[in-house]
């Protein structure tokens, strides 16, 4: 994994059997911690060497300005970027006086293990200092699901060979000196001290520190508590300063004695709460944690883990690496949403400071699917979080001088933080991304209330920006005009597929819940008229189609444009947006990411197969993924196309888009959505699952490589398992009523205890689609 031969395939672990420094910016983030609220990055425990730094609380920010050229009306003004927070991971170790770092001495053995199902990520090492003594050290690092403010460390010293004298520094550490941005403009900026100094304590084994961003003014504070085993004498001293405190543990080891230091850590943050209110949240907090100490926490990890897998885990048979990769997805999705609660689900989760620690689109269309059928409870906290936003939404929608809500493009705390329009405010689309994720999360779990209290808020406001953002012709066709879709490649464009399907789909949702919650739309001011207008909107929307070439355009007039000269782009001229200005990108024929292909996925009703496969088969060769949300995009199309082979390189690519690096710039963090994207890739694509008026439809279909691929869906209440095997399909409910799904279009009544089998239907034969030149993705087969 990562491209080098240390990382072994296992089918529940990421096991790196030798350090490799080349590599450890990467290793950082596959190795990060999370549980939504807290993210620590799979730093060394000593600090140094590093990549990029990174202990991150969900929500906590700084301002900077955003300069333009030119001013203009409606720009941001300025922009939020994740900070790096105090860093409680860092223990320093010195034996006889010299310091514990790896590039100096002799490096004996080096192995980290991510457990994927204990959530332990666990470090041992012997190393030979420059004088001569030999120790082996060991860590292990969580970061709690049960208690949310949480994460801890074990830490053990001990000789190999002779006595030696240990001292351990355990820190709390503010602002940390982080590396410059590298001239990527997907690196977050890097804002220097953003943090200052309020309290800073240290008493007995207890250190605290609590500090306010400056900008933003959002008070975040830091606290850690220690239990210390060793041999007499061990003796311990603690001081503190405005950035620094510190737990010096000092010792003398013979061999066989063992140094051990439990260190449990709590964060917390707020941007109105005073600074005793915020000290004292981090105080209880770590108060509870140490009720149950180290092994209380392992002991609760293992149980949540245990249930997570029960209901997610997806079994592959025929792949190994990509049976590892899954789970890893997987565990990172969960890690980036879990305890995210009401607050935003990043790009990056909290693995690493990349896109400026932003949420996008990503969230709704590729991670909350999979967190709706596994983790519903992180959905709905995600859609509140929307919710929350709706005030800034309003806003941005009355500043553009339209009705209804206009969520942003990227953003940290509801505001728009992207100071490039045509690929920011342009990309109206999220809007329906929203609503499509608050109508699949309550109709897979039939939460009601939610629907009630957040999601009639949700549709109204974002039908309404649709009715006053698009217009009717005098044909009484409906429009959206200048606006980018998925596709950041053909911007501001007039009735882009995807959000015009998208859109529609909005509007029906919207006037449909009118009429379930009638007292609460009118709470909104929605009036019949209203609802009718949305309905009528929807009804005449405008999909570009081409009678000539039998396919349906990604937006009015896309296949009219030349096509791009892919036989002049050289592989090393890829992504095309750091080599070519936009200016000569916008007006050709050629995608950054799946668009109209993703349009097939999420709007499946409006295609039929025959249309699909033609669609496909036109946008295949214009697809360049320049993005990593193409790939499982492409993969799921491809495989109900008949494109087997293709479909599973596509989920190789989606798999092991961080694993192998494909993009260059996991250093910055992982890639969340294309994580996700693997979950839907394989469900979708090759389980063939598509969800059609309320019921589970599934139509499957498996690579030759693959001999059995199972999942497990979470669906109102009930728990189908899912076996497809290359002859066969499975159905059963592990627990709950009897539920009807569909397998090709026939209903099927699927109750526990009596799984329900069906044969897989043959692959229609198409020709094989080409891609760009440079572009296909690495042939697995």
């Amino acid at each position: 994994m990562i491209t080098h031969s240390s990382y072994t395939v296992e089918p529940w672990s990421l096991r790196e059997r030798a350090l490799n420094l080349e590599v450890l910016p990467q290793s950082e983030s596959v190795f990060a911690l999370s549980n939504g609220h807290v993210g620590w990055r799979g730093n060394l425990d000593e600090g140094e060497p590093h990549g990029l730094p990174g202990s991150y609380l969900n929500g906590v920010y700084e301002l900077h300005p955003l300069p333009y050229a030119e001013a203009g009306y409606g720009y941001p003004e300025s922009g939020q970027t994740v900070i790096n927070v105090t860093n409680g991971k860092i223990i320093r170790l010195l034996v006889d006086d010299e310091p514990f770092d790896l590039r100096y001495g002799r490096l004996v053995s080096h192995e980290r293990t991510l457990d994927l199902r204990t959530g332990l990520l666990t470090r041992t090492c012997e190393w030979v200092s420059p004088a001569g003594c030999r120790v082996r050290v060991r860590s292990t690092r969580l970061v709690s699901f049960t208690q949310r403010a949480i994460a801890a460390v074990r830490y053990e010293v001990e000789p190999v060979d002779s006595e030696v004298r240990i001292v351990v520094q355990s820190e709390l550490v503010a602002n940390e000196q982080l590396p410059g941005a590298d001239g990527d403009p997907r690196t977050a900026v890097a804002l220097e001290s953003p943090l200052d100094a309020e309290e800073d304590f240290a008493s007995g084994n207890r250190l605290k520190l609590v500090h306010r961003t400056r900008a933003s003014e959002l008070r975040v504070a830091a606290a850690a508590d220690h239990v210390v085993t060793g041999p007499r004498p061990t003796t311990t001293s603690c001081e503190s300063r405005a950035d620094v405190a510190r737990l010096t543990i000092a010792s003398a080891l013979a061999p066989g004695d063992t140094l051990r230091l439990d260190k449990i850590v709590s964060y917390g943050w707020s941007s109105t709460r005073s600074l005793p209110a915020v000290s004292d949240q981090v105080d209880a907090a770590l108060a509870a944690a140490k009720s149950g100490g180290w092994d209380g926490l392992v002991t609760e990890q293992r149980a949540y883990l245990d249930d997570f897998w029960a209901r997610s885990d997806v079994e592959i048979d025929g792949d190994e690496e990509i049976q590892q990769a899954v789970r890893f997805a997987l565990f990172h999705v969960l890690q980036a949403g879990a305890r995210a609660e009401q607050r935003a689900i990043p790009a990056k989760g909290l693995t690493g400071s990349g896109y400026d620690g932003h949420a996008f689109w990503d969230t709704e269309i590729f991670v909350l699917p999979l967190l709706t059928f596994t983790s519903p409870h992180a959905v709905a906290e995600a859609l509140r979080w929307r919710q929350n936003t709706l005030s800034a939404a309003r806003e941005r929608a009355a500043q553009l001088g339209l009705q209804g809500a206009a969520f942003p493009w990227r953003t940290i705390e509801g505001s728009e933080g992207s100071a490039y329009w045509p690929a920011g405010t342009a990309a109206f689309h999220v809007n329906a991304d929203i609503a499509d994720a608050v109508v699949r999360y309550v109709t897979v779990t039939g939460d009601e209330l939610f629907e009630r209290d957040t999601g009639v808020e949700l549709l109204v406001e974002t039908a309404r920006l649709w009715r006053s953002l698009g217009h009717h012709d005098h044909h009484g066709k409906f429009h959206v005009d200048g606006v980018t879709g998925p596709d950041e490649y053909s911007a501001v464009q007039d009735d882009n597929t995807y959000t015009n399907l998208m859109a529609r789909a909005n509007l029906l949702a919207a006037a449909d819940v009118v009429e379930r919650h009638p007292h609460r739309a009118a709470e909104l001011g929605v009036d019949d008229e209203e609802s009718a207008a949305w309905r009528d909107a929807a009804d005449a929307m405008n999909i570009p189609y081409n009678e000539e070439l039998g396919v349906h355009e990604q937006s009015s007039g896309f296949t009219r444009h030349q096509v791009w000269d892919f036989a002049a782009t050289r592989a090393d001229q890829y992504p095309l947006m750091l080599h070519f200005p936009y200016f000569d990108i916008y007006r050709k024929q050629v995608v950054k990411q799946a668009d109209l292909v993703l349009a097939m996925y999420k709007c499946s009703d409006w295609f039929d197969d025959e249309h699909t496969a033609r669609n496909f088969a036109y946008y295949e060769p214009l697809t360049v993924r320049d993005s990593s949300l193409s790939a499982c995009s492409q993969a799921v199309i491809a495989a109900q196309s008949g494109h087997l082979a293709l479909a599973y390189d596509y989920v190789a690519e989606a798999a092991l888009m961080d694993l192998e690096d494909l993009e260059n710039n996991t250093r910055d963090g992982l890639h969340i959505a294309s994580l996700a994207g693997t979950w839907m890739a394989l469900v979708a694509g090759f389980g063939g699952m598509r969800l059609s008026g309320g019921t589970l439809d599934f139509a499957p279909r498996l690579p030759e490589r693959f001999s059995r691929l199972a999942f497990t869906l979470e669906v109102v209440g009930r728990r189908l398992r899912v076996e497809i095997t290359g002859d066969s399909a499975s159905y059963s409910v592990l627990s709950g009523e009897p539920l009807r799904v569909t397998h090709y279009g026939k209903p099927l009544l699927v109750t526990r205890g009596s799984p329900e089998r069906r044969g897989i239907r043959p692959v229609p034969v198409r020709p094989a689609p080409e891609q760009p030149p440079h572009r296909g993705p690495a042939r697995r087969h």
